[in-house]
């Protein structure tokens, strides 16, 4: 799975798109686009980080390009923060590009908006007071340990009722999750995230969603584990992102215009 062949350069790509102005990133200061940032050993696990994680272009900048790419529609982000201004930019984008087409010849119900769902009040009101997106519906739920076919996991306790197109994993954080299953929980620094929202939900997905994680090596592999439906799994080890492309021939008229618009040949392709 090569989602990003036409992708050249990221700083082209930033040059055409700046969104990295959104962020107030001065790049003469960030430095290398695509260079990754090594962190401390506990800096990702830390129960007490009081501020937002620093922004990474490279991985920012691979999200838009696949909104971009891809025509996609609608987004359900789980974590809000600096990509869901980034998805917002995008999304912007599109909507000026073919919202006619959508409109006049699919069915999306929700098209062009991205739903990110979070637990935490404090964080959502900081992105609305700081992002001035138009496009993002910030949904506030409580995420809790359950179990998945016994094993232990978690779950938001209300999602949004849609259907999306791309679906960005990166909450909840691991200390957020409410309760245990016979003393187990995530609130540990060397447990792990270990979200099962979208096995709950997979059926109702269409062909052609897009599942991307950030990271979250330990959930992606959970994910490949107990998703049953035919999904290309492509893991990056440079930039370590785990990619889900669900490949499976059109449901109907609807999906087929769908795919054929926003994926094309290429979809059809992948499927063989």
């Amino acid at each position: 799975m090569n989602l990003f062949a036409k992708l050249d350069s990221y700083e082209a790509y930033l040059e055409k798109n700046p969104f990295h102005k959104l962020l107030n990133i001065d790049l003469e200061q960030y430095g290398e686009v695509q260079k990754k940032i090594e962190k401390s050993a506990y800096h990702s696990v830390d129960p007490n980080l009081k501020e937002a994680f620093a922004a990474e272009l490279d991985d920012l900048v691979r999200l838009h390009y696949l909104v971009t790419s891809r025509n996609v529609t609608t987004i359900l982000e789980f974590g809000v923060g600096k990509s869901s201004m980034v998805f917002d930019h995008a999304l912007n984008l599109n909507k000026n590009r073919f919202s006619s087409y959508v409109e006049n010849n699919l069915r999306r119900s929700n098209p062009f908006q991205c739903f990110s769902i979070d637990n935490s009040k404090k964080w959502i009101k900081v992105c609305k007071k700081t992002s001035k997106t138009t496009l993002v519906n910030y949904h506030y739920s409580r995420c809790s340990i359950s179990t998945f076919n016994g094993r232990v996991c978690t779950y938001y306790d209300d999602l949004p009722n849609i259907c999306p197109d791309l679906i960005y994993l990166d909450g909840p954080d691991q200390f957020s999750p409410a309760g245990d299953v016979r003393g187990i929980n995530t609130n540990h620094p060397d447990r792990l995230p270990m979200s099962a929202d979208i096995l709950a939900f997979e059926h109702f997905l269409l062909p052609g969603t897009l599942i991307v994680l950030d990271g979250r090596t330990a959930n992606a592999r959970f994910l490949k584990t107990n998703l049953q439906r035919n999904w290309s799994y492509y893991h990056d080890e440079v930039f370590d992102q785990h990619y889900f492309e669900l490949v499976e021939t059109p449901l109907g008229i609807y999906n087929k215009r769908q795919i054929d618009y926003c994926l094309g040949n290429d979809f059809y392709q992948r499927i063989k």
